[in-house]
């Protein structure tokens, strides 16, 4: 099949009428030929025609001239007697009227008897016999010489008229007792033979004659007939002693242009083949003024299909592609010649939903369900496997009779449009984020603010009462490690109110050296008291000879007591001697984190619990999103936050066998002193 869009090299204008006048020229020559063989035909059987009759008039002429001399050889068998002899002669010259004479002769040539045909005046009248002996004796010496009967020469034998004819001497030996006893002379008139032996077959149209060898006339029979439509014929008629010949002239007309019935059917196939011809090229010029018509649109259908960006898909009624366009194929990967006559399942839908697809099909090709206007979603494969989203608007494909041959189907590429309502999406949801947090921070302004005021009641309490245990009033140790602990927390909720005030505020915030074990003592009371709750084992490693990092002190105690309270939460399902909590801190290898490795140290917090799957875990640090149903979603993305603005890092990885582990990179404090002890 030639691909759409391209049509073969067309001839020129020029060079197509070059081919219509070849055509015609050759139509032309063979219908010229075709008369001129017809013609040539009839032209050589009225030629074969002509030489048959002169040839059956010879034969004719010498039987005729065989019976004639057949007569005068009975003469020889017959008594002598003059009477009985004349009367004899007188008959046969009734009988054949090309006889003008016969004599009886002796041996000395001399004429004893000689009679006239009755039909005609004395031929011998105006010129004497004597003129004509030499004939006679030529004639009479070959048939001696020869012992047959011979023929003489013609001679020309004037008349009364004026006129005159060419005459001939038969001499007819005749014996007696075994001897020559004289000859029986018989004059031909060559005018009578041509009249009397020739097949009287022959029409007037023909006109016989004799003549010499060298084409002298001697005479002839019928009228003088000149022109293209003469015929000739010439045969020999070779007699003992003589040689003439027979002459035929047919002045039958040549053949005319139609000279029979089926010269006239060809060439009125001929005229019939012109006029088709002429049909065609009519029919030509109309086909090719409608291929540049068509040649002109299916250009203007290419172009537009080729700007188009929405997939066009033509099916029949099997399911089979019969057309897609340049877009379709650039959507789906695959060229034309691997979607064009592919059936079901085709090639661009995805495995998992294959039967759905061809039930769907098989439904609207055989129920012909129309689908909606507004067209259906459904999802696509690439032809590397990637899945698309796509919006397909479907239509009956109607041929010129009106019948339902297929489906014509306009596919739109939704990705990314799907894109942009995701981003769209997301940037609503960082909105809503903001606006929260900003809620969150008005929120933790306004609760830090209320808070402040209890917790320094609780403070003053706490230190008077430890005053007046100072002072002499008898109170237990245990109370006073209790008011004593209760003061440090309270001290302590301080802290972390003025560091979330700051933290909103968005202020400078206040950094010191730090020692990593430090941290870890912080939350430790908090971190054991809920382990316990939990039924949760606490295992620290700490390396020695740590270098103090540069911090907000509340802040990361906040971020490593967060980290731990999620762990033993993420272990509440796990059986009491598997659930470990684990906390180490090292330093970094610069393999294992960007920067030099006495530089960063890192904080690890590992649980034993079923770990994080990856659909979570790519929302686990978004604002608002938990897991936890009195959660709210700000814990971990505040941890990050809080560990990002120290310049340090937070992540997590999966731990083995199971569980997770939160891992808290912060920078060393470039101006550390020895590690303080911790108060």
């Amino acid at each position: 099949m030639q691909p759409l869009g391209q049509t073969a090299p067309r001839l020129s204008a020029r060079a197509r009428w070059a081919l219509w006048v070849a055509l015609l020229g050759l139509v032309g020559g063979l219908l010229a030929l075709l008369v001129w063989l017809a013609g040539l035909y009839e032209s050589n059987r009225a030629q074969d025609q002509i030489d048959q009759d002169a040839s059956e008039s010879v034969v004719d002429f010498r039987a005729g001239l065989a019976r004639s001399l057949q007569d005068l050889q009975t003469l020889q068998l017959q008594t002598r007697k003059p009477e009985a002899l004349s009367q004899e002669i007188a008959q046969m010259l009734r009988s054949h009227r090309q006889w003008i004479r016969l004599e009886w002769r002796d041996p000395g040539l001399e004429s004893r008897e000689a009679l006239d045909t009755p039909y005609r005046a004395p031929p011998f009248e105006r010129t004497p016999r004597a003129q004509s002996r030499p004939y006679v004796a030529q004639a009479c010496a070959t048939a001696s010489r020869l012992a047959v009967p011979a023929y003489s020469p013609s001679y020309f034998l004037p008349q009364h008229d004026g006129l005159g004819e060419e005459v001939m001497e038969l001499c007819l030996p005749l014996v007696a007792a075994g001897r020559a006893d004289g000859y029986l002379v018989a004059t031909y008139s060559l005018g009578e033979l041509l009249t009397q032996l020739p097949s009287p077959q022959l029409g007037r149209s023909v006109q016989v004659a004799l003549t010499e060898a060298d084409g002298t006339r001697l005479t002839m029979r019928g009228g003088p007939q000149r022109g293209r439509g003469t015929y000739t014929a010439q045969h020999l008629l070779d007699l003992p002693g003589v040689t003439y010949v027979l002459r035929l002239d047919s002045w039958r007309a040549t053949p005319a242009l139609f000279p029979n019935v089926l010269t006239a059917l060809v060439a009125a196939l001929a005229v019939a083949m012109v006029s088709v011809l002429a049909l065609l090229a009519r029919d030509t010029r109309r086909r090719l003024r409608a291929e540049h018509e068509l040649a002109q649109a299916l250009a203007f259908r290419n172009a537009m299909e080729d700007s188009l960006v929405t997939g066009l898909r033509a099916r029949d009624l099997d399911g089979r592609a019969t057309y897609v366009n340049p877009a379709f194929c650039e959507m789906v990967g695959f060229g034309a010649d691997e979607l064009l006559g592919t059936g079901t399942p085709a090639p661009y839908w995805p495995e998992e939903r294959a039967a759905l697809y061809l039930e769907r099909q098989q439904l609207r090709l055989v129920g012909g369900v129309a689908p909606p206007r507004e067209g259906y979603e459904s999802v696509f494969m690439r032809k590397d496997g990637t899945r698309f989203p796509v919006l397909i608007f479907e239509a009956r494909l109607i041929d010129q009779a009106g019948r339902h041959t297929g489906w014509m189907s306009a596919v739109l590429d939704l990705s990314e449009q799907r894109r942009v309502e995701e981003l769209s999406r997301a940037s609503q949801d960082r909105l809503q984020a903001t606006a929260r947090l900003a809620t969150v921070g008005e929120m933790a302004s306004l609760l830090s603010h209320e808070l402040n005021q209890p917790l320094a009641a609780i403070a003053s309490y706490a230190s008077g009462s430890l005053n007046m245990a100072d002072a002499g009033l008898k109170v237990p140790d245990e109370v006073q490690l209790a008011l004593r602990r209760i003061s440090q927390q309270a001290e302590r909720a301080g802290r972390v109110i003025k560091g979330v005030q700051g933290f909103v505020r968005r202020g400078e915030r206040s950094r010191q050296p730090v020692a990593p074990n430090a941290l870890i003592e912080g939350v430790m009371p908090l971190v054991q008291l809920q382990a316990r709750k939990q039924h949760v084992q606490i295992e620290v490693q700490i390396e020695t000879d740590l270098p103090a990092v540069s911090c907000d002190r509340t802040m990361v105690e906040q971020v490593l007591l967060n980290l731990c309270r999620n762990a033993i939460q993420a272990m509440d399902q796990v059986p009491s001697h598997l659930a470990r909590l684990t906390l180490t801190v090292r330093r970094v290898d610069v393999a294992d984190r960007m920067g030099d490795a006495d530089r960063w140290v890192e904080f690890a917090v590992a649980d034993q619990g079923p770990g994080i799957s990856a659909e979570v875990a790519d929302r686990l640090f978004t604002p608002f999103f938990t897991t936890k149903a009195e959660g709210m979603g700000l814990g971990l993305s505040l941890c990050r936050t809080v560990v990002e603005q120290h310049g340090g890092f937070l992540g997590f990885e999966p731990n083995q066998p199971t569980g997770t582990i939160f891992r808290v990179t912060l920078p060393v404090n470039p101006m550390t002193a020895p590690q303080p002890t911790a108060s």
